[in-house]
């Protein structure tokens, strides 16, 4: 068995331990993504436009994740709704900034892997930059969505009269409560990632210009700087989508 077999298999015991049904079922809905990203990056390769694969691969994964991760779907709709918002909103905003910062390709630390191959792939290098970006905020977009909506589910199950406007004040207290935990949460996954190469500018003495100017350094803070937007933005959203289909129920009142 190779160690990475061995860590999976750990991850499966740990998460049906502590989760019993619904931890297996997350266990299946990451194999899902995985197996679904495999086969955009098979699209990709194939010509189809990387920007148009990573949108509906995003629906796809957003759903995997969000409705496989609970069953209850007064949680589940809005947080999907409102992930699904955010995210197309988050694509409009990756596309422009992508534009504007030109960190596709790459850079000179990676002259050393690529000497030999070819580089003519046939693939526009931008769109797959921002695919790549769009890709990595899925998961900040669903864990926030999910835990807003999850605890307004769960006061309105105890305050089934709570007007809207309290209600919306309490998803942007939730939302207070996870945003500080998740942005450390993508730093340090920023920070760990790219630990290997901070240790190679400071080995170079790269000034913090040229630091800041590195694509690969420039294209990881674009995507935590867009995670952290995504993040914020989402509570809100999540907390107006629950208020939203709260009052367009059969068994909705007239809460305001």
């Amino acid at each position: 068995m190779s160690t990475i077999n061995a860590l999976g298999l750990i991850l499966l015991v740990l998460m049906v331990l502590v989760g019993g049904k619904q931890g297996w079922a997350a266990f299946l809905s990451l194999l899902f993504n995985f197996g679904f990203l495999y086969f955009g990056l098979i699209l990709i390769a194939l010509q189809v436009p990387a920007v148009w694969v990573s949108a509906g691969l995003g629906v796809v994964i957003l759903a995997i994740t969000i409705f496989m991760g609970e069953d209850d779907l007064k949680t589940t709709i809005p947080a999907f709704l409102a992930s699904c918002i955010v995210a197309a909103a988050m694509l409009g905003l990756i596309i422009l900034i992508e534009h504007l910062v030109l960190v596709q390709g790459f850079s000179l630390e990676d002259s050393d892997d690529l000497e030999g191959m070819s580089i003519q792939i046939g693939i526009s290098y931008l769109s797959v930059t921002i695919a790549a970006a769009f890709l990595s905020t899925l998961g900040a977009i669903a864990e926030a969505a999910m835990a807003v909506a999850a605890g307004l589910t769960e006061i309105l199950a105890t305050h089934p009269n709570l007007p809207n406007r309290r209600l919306f004040g309490n998803g942007m207290m939730i939302g207070k409560q996870i945003i500080g935990t998740t942005l450390n949460t993508l730093f340090f996954g920023f920070a760990g990632s790219l630990l290997a190469l901070f240790i190679w500018f400071l080995g170079l003495h790269y000034s913090l210009g040229t630091i800041l100017n590195n694509k690969i350094f420039g294209h990881e803070m674009v995507i935590v700087l867009v995670s952290f937007a995504a993040v914020i933005i989402t509570v809100p959203v999540t907390a107006a989508m629950v208020i939203y289909r709260r009052n367009h129920s059969p068994e909705s009142g007239s809460n305001v």
